[in-house]
């Protein structure tokens, strides 16, 4: 779905099929399939760990980690690992801290959830929450421990006031990690499993830019990587002094490659790359295939020149900025008009494209960001080859919201 000549076949296999709804959201399962062999590639053999947020379709999680080179989730919230735990997933690491107490109890009491899942700290504070949230529950984790998880963050911060990376973990240094591993070890009913440090300076940032900006960021991470694999392997070699750590889980879908080379790292999170969103054109060394569009309807013609969407405006998370608004994949030649950029509920478009559509007509639009437009659909259309092959229901679709 990537040519305009894939467009055009779908807009007639829909048409032929009678998927005249608009909006819809149609998956090519060859497309993600071909992303997901092509992130196992890079990997080099190490394993990775799906990120549900960048999915947020249960079929589509158990399609990809049917594949060789995947094993296990990394969730977003505790309950969505809960709920995953009672679909059938047996692992299940929750990237960010909790503070859902009745989340806590409910794991607490079911001993196959305890041995799947696995929480994520990064300071005591969060230690202490856990186990008061289950005081009245202490016996039950006598057997089945808590599974205790450190994030460490591996930001790059080359000068004083100079920092590169997610505002995520306060524990920096190898002596942090050790120390807050010593206060997880001290504690019944918790056990240090694991160990994240995420280098989203690297992985989730755009380098491809031929700009002054795209060769700066290129520099970044060519400079950032040293610190990056030196720090995390003196964490991680002090913290296998005080707990038998099953995962070292790090990187990207943008960062794979230099994630693979460090031999401190066990397991590589991706799960953006299945998608290919629109983010994605703007990264240098790599290219998934779009695997996700969305259909809307032009449903007015204000004026010459000028269509207007039903609906389209999915702006990504993060930063406001332009490249948060949604790729118009098809047809080419449009934009979006500056007075209104991506609405809510209407969404003008302009260019010589324009003068072109007709009510009833659809423009195809890409997600900047890969999981979040599952929060706007109850199901995605699966397309295989020239053929309907079914659906999917989201997140969403099956009745679960988590954030």
């Amino acid at each position: 779905m990537s040519t305009r000549g894939d467009v055009v076949d779908l807009e007639s296999l829909l048409a032929r099929e009678g998927y005249h709804e608009r909006p819809i959201a149609v998956l090519d399962l060859d497309a993600f399939d071909a992303n997901a062999e092509d992130l196992a590639r890079r990997a080099h053999g190490t394993p990775l760990r799906v990120a549900s947020k960048s999915l947020r379709v249960r079929g589509l999680l158990e399609r990809v980690l049917a594949r060789p080179g995947y094993a296990g989730i990394l969730a977003f919230t505790l309950p969505e690992a809960l709920w995953l735990v009672e679909q059938g997933a047996s692992d299940v690491v929750v990237a960010y801290p909790t503070a859902e107490r009745g989340a806590l109890r409910r794991l607490a009491m079911l001993p196959a959830a305890l041995d799947a899942i696995t929480l994520m700290v990064d300071e005591t504070a969060q230690l202490d929450l856990i186990l008061d949230a289950v005081a009245d529950l202490e016996s039950r984790l006598t057997e089945h421990p808590i599974r205790i998880a450190l994030e460490l963050d591996v930001s790059y911060a080359p000068l004083p006031g100079v920092r590169f990376g997610a505002l995520r973990s306060p524990v920096r240094s190898p002596e942090q990690a050790v120390a807050l591993a010593h206060q997880v070890q001290a504690r019944a009913g918790l056990d240090l499993v694991g160990l994240m440090a995420y280098e989203g300076h690297i992985a989730g940032v755009t380098d491809g830019a031929p700009t002054p900006y795209g060769a700066a960021v290129r520099t970044m991470k060519r400079l950032s990587r040293p610190d990056i694999a030196a720090r995390r392997a003196e964490a991680v070699a002090a913290v296998r002094e005080i707990a038998d750590l099953e995962f070292v889980n790090g990187g990207g879908t943008g960062s794979i490659e230099s994630t693979a080379a460090e031999a401190a790292v066990t397991e590589i999170a991706a799960g953006s790359g299945l998608i290919g969103p629109g983010l994605f054109d703007r990264y240098r060394d790599f290219a998934p295939r779009p695997a996700l569009l969305l259909g809307v309807s032009v449903v007015r013609r204000p004026a010459p020149g000028v269509a207007t969407l039903l609906g389209g405006g999915w702006i990504a998370s993060g930063v406001p900025a332009a490249d948060r608004l949604p790729t118009i994949a098809h047809p080419a030649g449009l934009a979006f008009a500056p007075q209104e950029a991506a609405g809510e509920v209407q969404t003008p478009v302009v260019g010589a494209a324009a003068e072109g559509l007709r009510v009833g007509d659809t423009v195809w639009l890409r997600h900047a960001k890969a999981g979040e437009p599952a929060e706007h659909f109850a199901s995605y259309l699966l397309v295989c080859g020239d053929e309907i092959v079914g659906f999917h229901p989201t997140y969403r679709g099956e009745g679960a919201v988590f954030l």
